[in-house]
């Protein structure tokens, strides 16, 4: 395992608290003013070139409304003001822990989810440190990369979708790329490989890739992965030890609490949970379940305490799994005082 992976996470940026949480760097915030999206269009008038130059030079240092106002193009003053607001956040929080867990609290300022996807990307990247375990690696992806879903003779395997659109497209990729995304067209082991036990050294070293399938099948090593990151990065987050593994149905008579990993599988179970019918074809959507228990029951909202909370994940009807990670931070049954 090599000292770096993940590299465009800015992990390598941060600076590490006492506590051993992760601090936010004038580096860490270079890095969004380095993206080719923040750097000055050629037709950027002197404010907005002189601004970017500022900040590229310090990145905390303060920023005026009337450092905005002078910014010529509307699109670009209020781009800056989501950046910053966004920054501001960051700084005021402490650490990207608490920076991630705010942004899903009343009053929150709004930012995009590619913000919020590259703070997930960071912290897990944390939570990686030293495990040496590709196949929780390639899981841990789930997180902040949206995946293609292919059933191919009872496997169940995750792509990444924007790796498998550049394969579509056959942008690099060789003739078979514009094979690969077409419907009923099996995912092959030539431009992106299945991970297996074998070939699991190369993932370090092709990770900012993301080209590597994941077998994703009940009994397979993606789904006991999958469930050993949630497990860390629900500690992380919550401070709550919780002890996670995949189940195929949920037979539970006292079923109190359940948390959609993704919103079509929190539609399919709210809809389950309250008796409803719902067919085949939503049904077939259901990708995995698991089951999450509190090591420390009194963690818990005491009228479920010691219940086991359900976990879902569903592709669209696109084929697609676009995760929701803050689900099990926000929608765990955490007693308040906890």
């Amino acid at each position: 395992m090599p000292e770096a992976f993940w590299i465009s996470s800015g992990y390598d940026l941060l600076d590490r608290g006492a506590d051993g949480r992760l601090g936010v760097s004038g580096d860490f915030i270079r890095a969004y003013l380095s993206r080719p999206e923040m750097a000055p269009p050629d037709e950027a008038c002197d404010a907005e070139r002189a601004l970017h130059a500022a900040l590229l030079a310090e990145p905390l240092q303060a920023v005026t409304a009337a450092d905005l106002g002078r910014l010529a193009d509307p699109d670009a003053r209020e781009n800056y003001a989501i950046f910053l607001r966004f920054r501001d956040h960051l700084i005021s929080s402490g650490n990207l822990e608490a920076a991630y867990v705010g942004l899903f609290r009343p009053n929150a300022p709004a930012v995009p989810a590619m913000f919020i996807d590259h703070l997930a990307a960071a912290i897990l990247r944390d939570l990686l440190e030293g495990r040496d375990n590709a196949f929780q690696a390639r899981a841990a992806e789930l997180f902040f990369r949206v995946q293609k879903v292919t059933i191919q003779d009872s496997r169940m395997l995750l792509a990444d979708d924007e790796t498998v659109e550049m394969l579509s497209a056959g942008r690099g990729f060789g003739s078979l790329g514009a094979l690969v995304a077409q419907a009923g067209t099996a995912l092959r082991n030539v431009d992106m490989d299945i991970l297996t036990k074998e070939n699991a050294p190369e993932y370090w070293a092709r990770s900012d890739k993301h080209d590597f399938v994941l077998d994703f099948g009940f009994t397979r090593a993606g789904q006991d992965a999958f469930a050993r990151v949630i497990e860390a990065w629900v500690e992380r987050l919550t401070g709550a030890a919780v002890q996670v593994q995949p189940v195929q149905t949920i037979r539970d008579e006292r079923w109190v609490w359940h948390i959609g990993l993704d919103t079509t599988a929190n539609t399919i179970m709210n809809a389950l949970y309250e008796g409803k019918s719902v067919d085949e074809d939503h049904m077939r959507q259901v990708l995995a379940l698991f089951r999450l228990d509190f090591r420390d029951p009194s963690l818990m909202l005491p009228r479920v305490a010691g219940r086991s909370v359900y976990l879902g994940m569903a592709m669209d009807h696109h084929g697609k799994l676009r995760l929701k990670p803050q689900n099990l931070v926000v929608n765990l049954p955490l007693n308040a005082g906890s």
